[in-house]
Order: C-alpha cells, then structure tokens, then sequence
C-alpha cells in the first residue's frame, strides 16, 4: 500500500530546510535545549541502495524521471554508520542493535551484553525510562526478535526468545507495538509459564484485534498492541501482503503516539524489520514495499514534530545492509524497468504458501499442473502476459523446470534460514522479477556496508557526519539527558 503524495514531499522538503535553519541558530541560543520526544527509526537491513530502489520505483511508477524521495531523505542531518560487531566486521541484529541500543560494541547474537555476556548494558530506552519519560517498542517482525529485544532485554543469545519474553513482561516500559511472540511459552524452576500471561500479571493490557488496538487511549494504561495477521514467526505480515482494511508499521506508530504523548515525554523506537527479510529473499518488490510502508511510518512521526519542532528528535538509521543490493545487473547492463515490480502484488513468502497448497492439490498430469501454475504466476507476478512481463520460449524452459523441481520432485520446502524458505520456484521468479527490474543481488546475507544516518530536530547536527553505530545512542543521550549544544 502507497501512500505518498508528492506536492506534500515537496513542501515538507522546504519546511525542514526552513526548520532546519531555525533549529541551528536555536541550538546556539540554548546550548542545553532537551529532547522531549524522540523517535529512533531503524530499518532492518536498509542499506542506501534499499532506500534508493524504493525512491526510484515510486518515480517510475509515476512516470517521473529520477527519485521520487521520502520526506525523511530530505532532513537537514544526514550521514553515514559503519556496523562492524566487536568479533566480525559483518554485522549481525543482535550484536548491531545492541550497538544501536547501547552505546556499546559486542559479538554476534547478544543482546544488550558485553562480549563474553558477563555483563549487561543498560540501554538508551531503558536510561529514557529512569528519567521518567514513556518508552514504546514497535516492530513489524515478532516483538521478541533481536532488534525490539535490545531496548528491553539483557540476553546471552537472541536465539533465548522465551526468556526475551520474560524481559519484556517485567519491563516497565509502557508500549509494545507490532509483532508478537515467537516463543513464549517455557519453563522456569519446573514451572510452566507463559510471557503473555506474566505481562498481564504485571499490568500490560493485551490487545491483538484491530479492533480492540483502535479502541486503546491514554487510559488504557501499559499496553502490548500485537497484529492481528501474524505469521508463525510471530511477525506481521509483509506489507505487500496486507490491504487497507489491516494495521500496518504506520498505525502502530500513530496509535503509540496517541498513547505516549504527554508531559513526561517519550522515546519511541520502530523498527522496520521485514526490510531484512524481504533482501534475505532476494525478493526486491517486498524490499521495496517495506521500505515504502517504514517511511511511511515516519510520515506520522514528522506530522508530530511539524507540531513540536523545539522539542522533538527524530533519528533514521539500519543495523546494516542485507543481500548486497545494487540499481543495476548484468542482465539489463545499464537498462532499468523498475516499473515491472508493480506487478507483483504478493511477497515471496506468501507465494511459498501458494505453492504449498498447489502441490497437496496436484492432478498428476504435469502438463495441465504448469499451465496452472503459468496462470497463477500470471495474476501474482505479471509473468507469462503479453501486456505486462512477457516471456521468452528459453525462459518458460526455464520456470517450468524449477516447476518440477520444486512440485514433482521435492516434497517441500526447507527453511534455507530463518528469513525465507528455500523452495527453487519461489527463488527463481525473485531472480527473474529482479533481473527484468534491473536490480543486482551479491548474497542471501548481510553486507558490511556503512549504512545511511538522517536526523531533525533537537540535537540533529550531532548526525550530520559520518560515526559508527555506537555513536548514536551516545549522541541521543547527551541530547535527551543533558541537552543539545
């Protein structure tokens, strides 16, 4: 779902240089001048190229030349993070959230502790609670993944996904927003117990219909508002996925400002963690539209400090670049058709289950199967029709032979990792969409690539040059506890 407007971008271009300017001269009349709201932004996986690949395909959809840019492309702050963990120069979530979180370098798959996880790191949230202001979590990926949990949670591994649970249900933070639980359920002591229900023992309100998250205001006390369309990981579903009628990143982010808003201040994180999964997959029409609905998420953030310019912060940044994006492939040499990924209206993922439900439903006739299959990859991803994607005899040789691979000569697919299924149909109409977009991939990974940094408000000087991710929670720190100068 799009929703940009673009007279709107342009205006917004022009207040935040405005502000921008205003805000400078501000900052040197009151060298101690707080942050009362903060909104702290991370893709997951969103390196520059993820970023660009989104602002490009609104452009070309729109028949425009160029970039159609995000609003939050055009801060006044901006500049670039290098990820490297304490024991790998590519990054992990865990180890770069904690970085992110923390202030603090560590190894892959801590969460919120030293190295040698004999000791925890207290947290940028954690320190915004102690000062009294309200602190809310939201994610598009399960609520206990690394990225979420290294604001609340003190983990050796972010594999421990119940004992994340537990931090979260004995945290005194006030929102949880998003996604839901992986794994909540376990034992302590020989005791069955549940993360859901120990949060509600400890006072959050529970809440998972669309419904009932509408209903939530400021006297609905500590809330865990989860998705109600929830894969089994516990994330929400991709965005390419949902309609107008479900609750994306956006509002949950809205519904937490609602909430938080107050003379305490809050600090707010939202973490757009299907970007990372989508480039896991290789998949760039979900990259894309992830990364559309997480700037749209900010969209609701500067409406707020359109409101409170002298008091807000807002930081965009990612934990580090996944699947080693590139505007640009041998296929196409220097030919681009961004255009084509519009008509994929479904995430790789979702047409994994597709073809789950294709190959229980096989007729044994495996001519007739692929003329199905032909008409199905037709209505999902264009492919096949004369009017959209046309293809050539080679390339039909080519799908219909990971056809069989994957319904008639496999019995299904295996996670590949965590991120996506390894199932060859599904991987090679990725391959394909992205190779007649134009679009290059280098890994099913991470990258080590620094990742891009935007900021605006209070404080947003501190990010206009290039750091490392242990920077900015320090940066926000001085900003929110001591004041900006």
């Amino acid at each position: 779902m799009i929703k940009q407007n673009v007279s709107m971008k342009k205006f917004l271009k022009f207040v935040f240089i405005s502000l921008a300017i205003g805000l400078l001269f501000y900052s040197c009349e009151h060298p101690h001048h707080k942050a009362k709201y903060v909104f702290y932004f991370i893709g997951d996986g969103m390196g520059q190229v993820q970023i660009n690949a989104a602002e490009a395909y609104l452009a070309a959809i729109h028949d425009e030349k160029g970039f159609q840019h995000f609003a939050f492309t055009q801060f006044p702050a901006a500049g670039y993070a290098s990820t490297y963990a304490d024991n790998r120069f590519i990054t992990g979530s865990a180890a770069a959230g904690t970085a992110l979180a923390c202030g603090k370098k560590t190894n892959i798959n801590r969460i919120s502790m030293n190295p040698d996880a004999t000791e925890s790191y207290k947290t940028i949230a954690e320190k915004c609670k102690e000062i009294g202001m309200k602190v809310g979590i939201l994610s598009s990926v399960s609520i206990d993944h690394a990225t979420p949990a290294v604001f609340y949670a003190h983990q050796a591994s972010r594999s421990n996904y119940f004992e994340i649970g537990l931090d979260l249900a004995n945290s005194s933070f006030d929102f949880f927003g998003g996604g839901g639980f992986k794994s909540p359920e376990g034992e302590v002591d020989n005791v069955f117990i549940n993360a859901i229900d120990e949060a509600k023992k400890n006072g959050f309100n529970y809440v998972n219909s669309v419904e009932d998250i509408q209903a939530l205001n400021k006297n609905s006390g500590r809330v865990i508002a989860v998705s109600n369309l929830l894969e089994e990981s516990g994330a929400m579903r991709y965005a390419l996925d949902l309609n107008e009628t479900n609750l994306q990143l956006s509002d949950f982010t809205a519904k937490a400002i609602e909430l938080l808003e107050g003379e305490e201040g809050f600090f707010i994180m939202v973490e757009g963690g299907k970007i990372d999964w989508a480039c896991h997959a290789n998949d760039a029409a979900s990259t894309i539209h992830e990364t559309i609905e997480f700037s749209n998420a900010i969209d609701v953030a500067i409406e707020f400090f359109k409101a409170h310019p002298e008091e807000t912060l807002i930081v965009v940044t990612a934990d580090h670049e996944t699947g080693g994006m590139a505007l640009g492939n041998g296929p196409m040499k220097y030919e681009t058709n961004l255009a084509v990924l519009q008509h994929q209206i479904i995430s790789s993922q979702a047409f994994v289950e597709v073809i789950r439900d294709f190959r229980v439903n096989l007729t044994g006739d495996m001519e007739l199967d692929f003329k199905h299959m032909m008409e199905i990859m037709d209505w999902y991803f264009g492919l096949g029709n004369p009017d959209k994607i046309p293809l050539t005899e080679k390339e039909i040789a080519t799908i219909k032979k990971s056809f069989l691979t994957s319904l008639y000569t496999s019995e299904g697919a295996e996670p590949d990792h965590a991120y996506h299924d390894e199932e060859p149909l599904a991987n090679l109409l990725n391959k394909m969409m992205s190779d007649k977009a134009g679009i290059g991939w280098t890994t099913f990974s991470h990258t080590g690539v620094n990742v891009p940094v935007y900021a605006i408000g209070v404080g947003a000087e501190y990010f206009s040059v290039n750091i490392d991710n242990t920077d900015i929670p320090i940066f926000m720190e001085k900003i929110i506890i001591h004041g900006a100068h």
